[in-house]
């Protein structure tokens, strides 16, 4: 009997964390049916296009990944092998048709809240190309199954028990988005907020550390506006969560994302000050800094706000760092505006941060206004702020230097004998070390600045031996 796999699968990940987790668990629903993984597509029986709706031109390069794919397959049918092609996410959510229309070759379309149902789509995508052929149409165009529809049931009633690939895992505890913020088409994509049960977390997170994992970062499109039932049916938030999950054995470390300044409540704050497994780092976007621009994206919240909440971190957990997402040019928005978010930014400090020009995304209110701001006005603003923030992250970085950090270490290095992880701030840190170290959390002293990375030694001189054997 061979061990060979039956099947490749072949899982090309667009975006967030969500659509990794995503990416992870369709692996799982598809491991039944003798899918593992495959190297490349070219390697692949199926492959999947997990997309994400966020960024600029997100379908044409969805379109473009296609081609390379459609290549592949008319490699493999010129060898008598297959491949299914499947498009997943908020692209396939948001223009399932368009994509239908315009790559008929795709056999499947469905949606980030569909792929539970994975296998009977491909089932019936693998019947409907057998009966082409079985009429002589191979070539002709595919079965075109199209599941975009929100369930009624969540799929995570509907899926397999997760595993952890490594010492750090994520978990899905929150999805969707009700903020409507006008220039976000996530609320469209992803549907209304849901929270999973308290019971269903807790059961999911000890699965994962059971196999493996140390470190748990909880997802969600609004994260922190999780609110889901209890044992006793009450409504738990996120910083309560945070408690119980901090009591299970084996695990290290806790981390959320992507926050909302609406949803920082006061207990989720002191959180940060009561579970020491909870990592002094919060990404929480707050896209700008003038009041006016942050109405007009329907934020719900003004600078102030911000600044508060952020006070009351450094007030709670003095080392508290911090992430955000910006955006520039946003309808509407003058030199004024612009210069108020350089300002928050200034006061603030950021250890790291994400930041865009505005772009259109077809069906949100944004879309229509007629006070776009022009390119080059946009070029100009982001090339300031990310100046600004680039400065800041590498003077956070300078000051590591020197200071001695938990470094939870995940994977070998590019070097023999090293091993990277990640401070409390999501830094990547390299030591050499024995491998045997992989998985535990490493007292480690930051002595160097890399391009990319903080170079470490052992704060325990005694473990600084390294043993590859």
């Amino acid at each position: 009997m061979s061990d060979t796999p039956a099947k490749r699968l072949f899982i090309k990940t667009y975006g967030c964390q969500m659509n990794v987790y995503d990416s992870a668990r369709m692996a799982d629903v598809l491991a039944p049916l003798g899918y593992a993984p495959a190297e490349s597509p070219a390697d692949a029986d199926m492959v999947i296009l997990n997309t994400c709706h966020i960024r600029e031109k997100a379908a044409e390069k969805v379109f473009s990944d296609l081609g390379r794919v459609r290549a592949y397959r008319s490699e493999r049918a010129a060898a008598g092998k297959d491949m299914i092609i499947a498009v997943a996410g908020c692209v396939a959510q948001a223009e399932g048709a368009e994509i239908m229309a315009r790559a008929p070759f795709v056999d499947i379309v469905l949606g980030p809240q569909t792929y539970h149902r994975l296998p009977e789509m491909v089932a019936r995508a693998a019947r409907a190309r057998d009966e082409k052929k079985g009429d002589g149409k191979a070539g002709a165009k595919s079965a075109g199954i199209l599941d975009t529809e929100f369930p009624v049931e969540p799929k995570f009633d509907h899926l397999p028990a997760p595993r952890a690939e490594g010492p750090a895992a994520f978990l899905s505890i929150q999805e969707g988005c009700d903020k409507f913020c006008t220039f976000c088409v996530v609320p469209y994509t992803r549907g209304a907020e849901y929270s999973r049960p308290v019971a269903d977390i807790l059961r999911e997170a000890k699965s994962l550390v059971e196999s493996g994992a140390r470190e748990i970062t909880l997802l969600g499109q609004n994260v922190n506006a999780y609110h889901g039932a209890g044992p006793a049916g009450e409504v738990w938030g996120l910083g309560r969560l945070a408690r119980a999950l901090a009591g299970i054995e084996g695990l290290s470390r806790i981390r959320y994302t992507t926050s909302h300044p609406r949803d920082m409540d006061d207990d989720l704050m002191a959180a940060h000050r009561d579970v020491p497994a909870l990592m002094p780092f919060l990404h929480l976007p707050v896209q700008s800094g003038s009041d006016k621009i942050l109405e007009a994206m329907n934020r719900g919240h003004t600078a102030d706000d911000y600044r508060r909440i952020i006070a009351t971190l450094r007030e709670y957990r003095p080392d508290m760092a911090l992430s955000s997402d910006f955006i520039v040019g946003y309808p509407g928005e003058s030199d004024k505006d612009f210069e108020a978010t350089m300002d928050l930014v200034r006061e603030v400090t950021f250890a790291q941060a994400f930041s865009f020009k505005y772009s259109a995304r077809a069906g949100t209110p944004a879309a229509v206004l007629k006070t776009q701001i022009p390119e080059d006005v946009k070029d100009a603003r982001l090339y300031a702020l990310q100046d600004l923030l680039l400065e800041q992250q590498r003077a956070f970085n300078q000051a590591s230097v020197g200071r001695t950090f938990d470094v939870l270490l995940t994977h070998a290095g590019r070097h023999p004998g090293q091993l990277v992880g990640k401070s409390p701030y999501l830094q990547a840190v390299h030591v050499m070390a024995d491998p045997k170290y992989i998985g535990t959390v490493a007292r480690l002293k930051v002595v160097s600045l890399e391009p990319n990375s903080l170079g470490a030694v052992w704060a325990d001189a005694s473990k600084s031996t390294i043993k590859t054997a």
